[in-house]
């Protein structure tokens, strides 16, 4: 008897040259399923959500590993795991801000095999969407997470256009906040692209999460050395302390004249479709010192022009909370 229940034929390659993978991205374009360490890929392919007719496996292409230090920042390859991330030195002395968000990940199990460019890559994780149902995301004429019966307390409170599913990153915001350069490559060269505009949202590009087109390769992510040293913050809030995405995330990065800041970025997670900058709070927050009384002055400023849904308006406070524990010092 014949089962319904059966994966399609994939066809595997396993290039070990960059080169080679780029020629293979784009022969096959958007039928060519870019593989890192697994963690999403499993997901869809367990659940037969999505059905890809090849799949190319970066993980045998040493140039896509690696963390190189120089006078002009840190450049890691997009193959690297989140493991190596946390421990290298580096990182942790002068962008302890990503090292503590990729520690954040999942679970350590995750962590020592998912890479830098996975976590960034990543679907969103809406349960509708990730079910196979038809809705914007996968190309219908419908949000399901956005109706008056809908479950929607993980989903967006900012960025809403026919979409409300959140970008799930943990890395994201902290590269963000970092001022981030994204290498991607394919045959006909290199571009880069800042962190911020590396992610799209759905007034974009409503099928996608990010910039990246079909025959892409994410290949490194360059972090300037602007903000090396300098002081950070980075809090998440989930259901559960591991293996769970954020309901809100905050990734500060602040430079200090004296006792007061001269420059920050106030990145949010899991309230938008892309990483979320509270730009207001950046404005307000320059000039201030690390106080109570600051926290207080610029707390309010995080959830201006938010939209809840019907289950989501705890993710207000949440925000104003986080920005206040950074201001706090």
């Amino acid at each position: 008897m014949a089962s319904f229940d059966v994966m399609s034929e994939v066809q595997l390659y396993q290039p070990a040259e960059l080169g080679d993978a780029l020629n293979l991205a784009e022969e096959l374009g958007s039928d060519g399923w870019l593989l890192g360490g697994g963690q999403d890929t499993y997901g869809w392919l367990k659940d037969r959500a999505k059905q890809p007719r090849a799949m190319i496996d970066l993980n045998g292409i040493e140039a896509l590993r690696g963390i190189r230090e120089s006078d002009d920042g840190i450049d890691i390859g997009a193959a690297t795991t989140l493991r190596d991330i946390i421990r290298h030195e580096g990182i942790q002395r002068d962008y302890s801000l990503l090292s503590d968000a990729a520690a954040r990940v999942a679970s350590p199990q995750i962590r020592n095999v998912g890479t830098l460019g996975g976590n960034l890559s990543q679907d969103t994780r809406c349960w509708y969407y990730r079910r196979g149902l038809d809705c914007y995301r996968a190309g219908g004429n419908i949000c399901y997470a956005n109706g008056p019966a809908a479950m929607n307390r993980e989903h967006c409170v900012f960025g809403a256009s026919r979409c409300v599913a959140v970008s799930p990153s943990d890395t994201a915001t902290a590269l963000v906040a970092l001022d981030a350069t994204m290498v991607v490559e394919s045959t006909n060269g290199q571009r880069t692209v800042a962190a911020e505009d590396f992610f799209v949202g759905p007034d974009t590009h409503i099928t996608q999460m990010t910039s990246m087109k079909p025959g892409e390769i994410l290949t490194a992510v360059r972090v300037p050395a602007k903000w090396a040293g300098k002081r950070f913050y980075f809090e998440k809030v989930a259901d559960r302390d591991v293996w769970d995405f954020a309901l809100v995330s905050i990734a500060v990065a602040m430079t200090m004249d004296g006792d007061s800041i001269a420059e920050s970025r106030f990145v949010c997670g899991g309230v938008a479709c892309t990483p979320h900058r509270l730009t207001n709070v950046e404005r307000a927050a320059r000039g201030k010192s690390l106080s109570e009384e600051s926290a207080e002055a610029v707390a309010g400023l995080a959830s201006q022009g938010a939209e809840p849904l019907n289950y989501n308006h705890f993710k207000l406070p949440l925000m104003e909370n986080l920005v206040r524990r950074a201001m706090r010092g």
